[in-house]
């Protein structure tokens, strides 16, 4: 059987092709596109883990990726450092802005005053100095790299505004490029506001407690453990589970689409030579189990092209636009799964049409 299969596949091979993208193109989506989302997730996790301060004072939606507000007035650093159990606040104003490598993507900018954040966090300057003046940035390692730029160079941002890389900081913490507090504040209208307010607690001080009694004292905003923003750093991409379902029910439509017209009009075309084999003895099982098997090769070419695609595109994607990928196991598992069911159900109808073929009729008819 497995001859008569190759050979069917030989004989049409633009509709194999086809059929081959077309289950490929499934395949791509399920495991590119959550790749980016897990990437980009994991990334803003990654970054969050190297803030020291245990807790995150701000307001409902301030710390979503689409979001530029600075709801949070800086009055509380202040009122905040009244609440036992705090030992340090630092307001940090951000902006959201698209990346400027294209469309895809994004780019995030902390304002914040440098050596407070760095004492706090333990970040360091590996390179040069501290942002002083208004027009000043520093970057950490991975956008120093991106933009391919070494301090004293001139960077635009904010719509051609030109600003000097002043000095490079690690390990990465929070936004990958970062100026004073005041300076952004300024370039937003967003005078003494911020986006939220690191907390540091005392040594030794219960931070769940500490936390508990700031949602008692200041009642109306949103305290984040970082620890929580760490492990639930997906759900602070908006609509990231239903994307990320969409997607997977796009897949397999995709997949199963394809391959059911495909084996439809396959079906239709062949009638004669089923009539022969059918007439030669063939059973239903038989003709059912050589559609099937076409559509089951169908399905593992289809895997195959589609994660060496992903995987090509993620590099050059990554590369141009800054993006992170990161492909987790389970859900190239989900997305081969998809493929090879989608490609066996689709072909499933056509086969058992196949099967009902009468020969008498198509030997008398062709």
């Amino acid at each position: 059987m497995f001859e008569l299969i190759l050979a069917n596949l030989r004989v049409r091979p633009l509709r194999t092709l086809i059929s081959v993208a077309g289950v490929a193109i499934g395949v791509i989506l399920i495991v590119l596109f959550t790749g980016l989302a897990n990437g980009m997730a994991n990334d803003m996790a990654k970054r969050a883990a190297n803030w020291k301060a245990e807790i995150v004072f701000t307001r409902a939606g301030a710390m979503s990726l689409d979001s530029s507000n600075s709801p949070v007035p800086t009055a509380y650093a202040d009122r905040l450092m009244q609440i036992e159990g705090v030992a340090a606040t630092l307001p940090v104003i951000r902006y959201v802005t698209a990346s400027p490598k294209g469309s895809w993507g994004i780019r995030q900018i902390d304002g914040v005053d440098w050596e407070p954040f760095s004492a706090m966090n333990e970040i360091g300057l590996i390179e040069g100095r501290a942002p002083t003046a208004p027009n000043e940035v520093v970057f950490d390692e991975r956008q120093m790299l991106d933009d391919n730029v070494k301090v004293g160079d001139t960077v635009e941002i904010f719509g051609g505004k030109e600003y000097t890389v002043v000095g490079v900081f690690s390990p990465p913490s929070g936004a990958r490029i970062k100026m004073s507090l005041a300076a952004l504040q300024d370039l937003l209208e967003a005078k003494d506001r911020c986006t939220y307010i690191l907390v540091k607690v005392s040594d030794g001080a219960d931070v769940e407690a500490v936390a508990a009694r700031i949602n008692e004292e200041l009642p109306g905003n949103k305290v984040n453990l970082t620890n929580d923003l760490i492990i639930n750093a997906q759900d602070r991409v908006p609509g990231l589970k239903t994307f990320l379902r969409v997607l997977v029910g796009l897949g397999a439509f995709v997949s199963t689409i394809f391959v059911l017209l495909s084996m439809y009009t396959t079906i239709t075309e062949r009638r004669k030579e089923i009539g022969i084999l059918k007439s030669l003895g063939a059973s239903k099982p038989f003709i059912i189990g050589s559609i099937e098997g076409e559509a089951a090769l169908i399905g593992v070419l289809g895997v195959l092209s589609g994660l060496l695609t992903a995987s090509a595109a993620a590099m050059v994607i990554g590369n141009i636009f800054e993006l992170e990928f990161e492909f987790t196991s389970g859900w190239v598992i989900i997305a081969v799964a998809i493929a090879l069911a989608g490609s066996i159900v689709g072909a499933f109808y056509p086969a058992w049409r196949a099967s009902t073929i009468d020969p008498v009729e198509v030997m008398v008819n062709e």
